[in-house]
């Protein structure tokens, strides 16, 4: 069959069900919901008994083989679910390739997994995995992308907001998927079917956004301010360890300057993004800063990390959140006292 998102995959259940779906990625409440679906689909097509099978240092994949093999007490179809707690290895994934390809009427499997790296998603035997049935990458939702997200799942409850309320609650539900979706529930609960009055929503959606050092650097790099400022204060107010934070700015500046210098020795900017080892989402962060930030503004960037990293281990004078916020909010293209 072929790869589908999780906001498709309703669509490819109504025409077919496959013998085998592979569900992966690193966002649990989509991954959740893409599970769900595809069990009620087995069940639809007949599959009345579930059996789950976790692959971990304990898994023995000749009791899954034989049991793939064997035939229902009760002549029904069955659906099998292998979880994996970590990276399917070449072995397992043949094996699950071939129990696909051998499978009669009767059986369907579904499987589990975090996030997998392009040499998993490139082999052989996922291949004959994703020609035998179903695979669903599911991605984080972009920051960006929230308020069409918020907006798609209010529909689903029949009630809408104005943009100002969609961005109001990105904000608050930012970086945790399963906070955004209990807060669009309580919505619904709330307020019946239609617009949702704009302060009313406001005061019921409660701030339970969750931040990492990423984060603090997508926005550094899209030179979105507000947002720095507050992933910033978030990720002080979860106790981040400063360390992490000044490593994770000082490896984006860092990549930077090889962009820049990628395009200095006369590379066009797709060209250059790969020299620089930029894939994916990414590009469109540091395409935007590459614009905004010179190879000086990153040089001077460096000197201030490191003089921050030496107040934050206690061997250099000053405020050292102070310092951090001075650092991000310069690269974020703020204009700070002292500058020239």
């Amino acid at each position: 069959m072929a790869q589908v998102r999780p906001d498709a995959l309703e669509a490819a259940l109504s025409k077919k069900v496959p013998v085998i779906a592979w569900v992966y990625g690193d966002e649990p409440l989509l991954i959740q919901e893409a599970a769900d679906a595809l069990r009620a689909a087995a069940r639809r097509a007949g599959a009345e008994e579930r059996q789950v099978f976790e692959v971990d240092r304990f898994f023995k994949a000749d009791r899954f083989v034989a049991e793939a093999g064997s035939l229902s007490l009760f002549g029904a179809a069955r659906l099998l679910e292998l979880r994996f707690g970590g990276k399917p290895g070449k072995e397992i994934g043949e094996m699950i390739a071939s129990t696909a390809e051998s499978a009669d009427a009767s059986l369907r499997l579904l499987v589990l997994s975090g996030k997998l790296d392009r040499t998993t998603t490139e082999s052989a035997w996922f291949g004959r995995i994703e020609r035998a049935g179903l695979i669903v990458p599911v991605y984080p939702v972009e920051r960006r992308e929230l308020p069409r997200w918020i907006a798609g799942r209010l529909g689903r409850q029949k009630q809408r907001a104005d943009s100002a309320t969609l961005e109001l609650i990105a904000e608050r539900v930012e970086g945790n998927l399963l906070a955004a979706h209990q807060e669009v529930s309580k919505l619904g609960l709330l307020f019946p079917e239609g617009e949702i009055p704009a302060a009313q929503a406001r005061a019921a959606v409660l701030s339970v956004a969750r931040y990492d050092a990423f984060d603090l650097v997508d926005a550094v790099l899209l030179g979105d301010r507000e947002r720095t400022l507050r992933s910033l204060e978030g990720l002080h107010a979860e106790g981040e360890a400063p360390p992490l934070l000044i490593w994770a700015i000082s490896d984006a500046v860092r990549t930077l300057l090889r962009l820049h210098a990628a395009r200095a020795s006369g590379l066009a900017l797709a060209q250059a993004l790969r020299a620089a080892r930029i894939f994916g989402a990414r590009e469109r962060a540091f395409e935007a800063a590459a614009r905004r930030i010179s190879i000086a503004d990153c040089e001077q960037a460096l000197r201030s990390a490191a003089l921050t990293d030496r107040i934050f281990k206690g061997v250099g004078d000053g405020d050292a959140w102070l310092a951090l916020e001075r650092l991000v909010m310069r690269l974020a293209g703020v204009p700070l006292p002292g500058d020239n």
